[in-house]
């Protein structure tokens, strides 16, 4: 089964052709990462799933080229500048250097022209790009500059897979994909009708923000048309809430990668979390990451699980696409459409949430109730 998941990330996901290039890669812990003897071996999986994959995809494309990079710490960093040069070629990444954008990019300190710079100078050699990406790597790329570019201006495929267990490929990964992505749209277009959102949760959390002029996104797993972006394991609906609207009170249950020992309460107005409320370790080691940088505490996201084979709550990755499940996540949101940019996005599941939809004439639905779908 797990090849054959594995041949269909190539086959179905992705529809790789004979006379593609695909670029798959993955980090190893650096040495200032602090990780326990059960998270190492996890780690070392995930870069035997990523060789593994990649000898399978050579009866798919044309090439498939490997590359490992000392991990970044962060979910949202930007990839190092080599991994760069393998996707987008090394003349498009010596131009970006030339106009002494590329560096601004890496640090999350470009402004709009910067990034209309980088978008100019990219679009003259999207030849030399990679065709398809499979992420492999521990911290998510998802919500960077290097994926939206390579995505949007090279218009490649890219599949995102961070935290990947060997467990998903026969849970969420062994899925009726077709089917999946019919709920996740239905979901979507509902979403998208909205202009503001309501949240409850079994264990008290409240938020609430605007989603005017934002459209719902959905991750669907099939990632066949050029500059398709996507999570595998898939299954969500997701969109930026409207910058500095966001008021209420999020308790966490689940860092993560882990079940916390007690909850750790996140205080939101005006769109930052403001506030951070407990006495589980997980408490410090978030408020030392959210004062790096004010847009840290940005809210960034919500998303909407829609995988009725996703089931575990340790593993961001897999919970946050567990069918009737909400997340919501702090930092960057700049790639799917939002305005903040950080070196940072984490998402934080809550279960069995009561999500109302409002609409511009004040008309209220239930989208869902405890969990269950209306």
């Amino acid at each position: 089964m797990i090849t054959e998941v594995l041949r269909n990330i190539f086959r179905v996901n992705l529809g790789i052709k004979k006379t593609e290039r695909v670029l798959i890669f993955t980090d190893r812990p650096s040495p200032d990462e602090e990780i326990d003897i059960s998270e190492a071996d996890r780690r070392s999986k995930l870069k035997c799933i990523t060789f593994l994959a990649s000898e399978i995809g050579k009866s798919f494309a044309k090439e498939v080229i490997v590359y490992e990079y000392p991990a970044t710490g962060s979910h949202g960093a930007e990839p190092p500048l080599e991994l760069w040069e393998i996707a987008f070629g090394k003349r498009a990444v010596a131009a970006l250097q030339k106009s002494s954008v590329v560096n601004r990019i890496l640090e999350k300190n470009a402004d709009i022209s910067d990034i209309e710079k980088a978008e100019g100078i990219l679009s003259k050699f999207t030849k030399d790009s990679v065709n398809a990406v499979i992420a492999l790597s521990n911290y998510s790329t998802s919500h960077t500059r290097f994926r939206d570019l390579l995505t949007r201006i090279c218009r490649a495929r890219y599949a995102s897979m961070p935290l990947f267990e060997i467990s998903m490929l026969e849970g969420p990964m062994n899925v009726d994909w077709k089917s999946l992505s019919k709920v996740t749209k239905q979901i979507a277009r509902e979403v998208s009708k909205a202009e503001k959102i309501e949240i409850t949760t079994a264990n008290s959390s409240h938020i609430s923000f605007s989603i005017r002029g934002r459209k719902a996104m959905t991750d669907t797993g099939i990632l066949t048309e050029p500059g398709s972006f996507g999570n595998l394991p898939a299954g969500e609906v997701y969109l930026a809430p409207v910058e500095g609207t966001a008021i209420g009170r999020l308790i966490l249950e689940w860092a993560p990668t882990r079940e916390l020992k007690s909850p750790v309460t996140l205080i939101v107005k005006e769109g930052y979390v403001k506030d951070i409320l407990g006495d589980e370790e997980y408490t410090e080691v978030l408020r030392k990451k959210l004062s790096e940088r004010k847009e840290n505490a940005n809210i960034a996201e919500l998303g909407i699980g829609t995988n009725n084979r996703a089931k575990r709550p340790d593993n961001i990755l897999e919970s946050e696409k567990i069918m009737g499940t909400i997340h919501i996540a702090l930092g960057d949101n700049s790639s799917f459409g939002g305005s903040v940019k950080a070196p940072f996005h984490q998402d934080f599941v809550f279960f069995k949430p009561t999500v109302t939809l409002v609409h511009k004439d004040g008309k209220r639905n239930v989208l869902m109730k405890k969990g269950k779908f209306e």
